[in-house]
């Protein structure tokens, strides 16, 4: 689930400061001892550096979980706090820091420096909402600064976070409150580094009929990808149609108002390899992710239309290269791809013409 959230007219209404390290390397935690106040002049410059990160469409919504009761979940009640009482930031701050502290003890969890703001001015529909917005950075840049100095220049050598590069974030809106309120989470980091969302803050997505029908729909896409026999040897079909029998299974989707596992199962998973595959691939998502993948649910066709166009062809040749097309290639491979016959090496080639490399 994603919310549309207006930031034009947030501010920042105070800054608790950390440095947390990690205690399995005996690195301690020092926190601010005084609320760090947001100067006016500088209101528009950090408070767009702090929530550029959460206009990103990508982020799914989500919301704190507990496997018994929401009153046990530590970051749950300090937020709730918070939110009831404001002026006890610092306070709260200094807590969550803690929580932090006390949750890097993995030997690849990075010391850091850490971000509390409390936010005003979230503007969600009508409504005005406040937020805490938890930053975390991994590494400090070295920049350059000039300044003058009787009468000269100087050149002087600092060290500081580069806001392009803060490592992990989360921003907790004093929304949906009963249900664990509405978090939006980033982590640049490895997949090992997944205790941000699930040691620290705790969260799962908000399993809305618009993450349901995502799921299932790229679930699928691996689950018949994933368990196609590969080709047979002087199989002189278009090597680029690998992925009709995915297509196949997401034309399921057409013009449906309500999915059906059972049902799915049955008509669009055609193979035992592609059940089993598919089943696994629940599994997977249910344990990694948090979603609980409902027997039956509302579809939402719009995020079923973004699986679709995510949809991508694979091409497994046997000298070991794979080439990956996406939709717009496949529908017309003639335009950029040319299929030939080397009598000298007597291979096969496919040759690919392009404008410019993509970064």
């Amino acid at each position: 689930m994603t919310l549309k959230l207006d930031f034009e007219n947030a501010t920042i209404a105070g800054l608790v400061l950390a440095k947390v390290g990690n205690p399995s390397r005996n690195e301690p935690l020092q926190t601010s001892k005084q609320l760090f106040k947001v100067e006016e002049e500088d209101q528009p410059t950090l408070s767009t550096i702090f929530l550029r990160p959460f206009k990103s469409f990508s982020l799914v919504g989500q919301k704190f979980h507990h496997h018994s009761s929401l009153g046990k979940h530590e970051l749950n009640t300090l937020v709730d706090e918070l939110f009831a009482e404001p002026a006890s930031l610092l306070e709260k701050g200094k807590e969550i820091a803690q929580r932090l502290h006390s949750k890097s003890t993995h030997p690849n969890i990075k010391s850091g420096d850490l971000c509390m703001s409390l936010i005003e001015g979230i503007q969600i529909g009508e409504d005005q909402v406040q937020g805490l917005c938890i930053l975390k950075s991994e590494s400090v840049t070295p920049f350059l600064s000039i300044s003058a100095s009787d009468g000269d220049l100087q050149l002087n050598t600092e060290h500081g976070i580069n806001p392009e590069k803060i490592d992990k974030g989360c921003l907790i809106v004093d929304h949906f409150q009963k249900k664990g309120f509405y978090v939006l989470t980033f982590d640049r980091g490895s997949s090992e580094s997944r205790f941000w969302v699930r040691d620290f803050l705790s969260v799962i997505p908000i399993a809305d009929s618009a993450l349901l029908s995502k799921k299932v729909a790229e679930m699928a896409v691996t689950a018949i990808s994933e368990s196609a026999p590969p080709r047979a040897e002087g199989d002189d079909s278009p090597p680029w149609d690998v992925n009709n029998a995915a297509q196949e299974a997401l034309s399921y989707f057409d013009d449906k108002k309500h999915f059906s596992m059972q049902e799915f199962e049955e008509k669009a998973l055609r193979s035992d390899a592609a059940r089993e595959k598919f089943k696994e691939e629940r599994k997977r998502v249910e344990e990694e992710d948090g979603v609980t993948l409902e027997e039956g649910f509302e579809l939402s066709q719009k995020d079923i239309s973004k699986a679709k166009k995510m949809m991508k062809s694979i091409m497994k040749l046997d000298t070991g290269v794979e080439l990956r097309l996406k939709p717009s290639v496949v529908a017309d491979p003639s335009k950029v791809l040319e299929k030939g016959y080397d009598e000298e090496k007597k291979m096969q080639f496919i040759k690919v013409y392009f404008n410019k490399e993509d970064a």
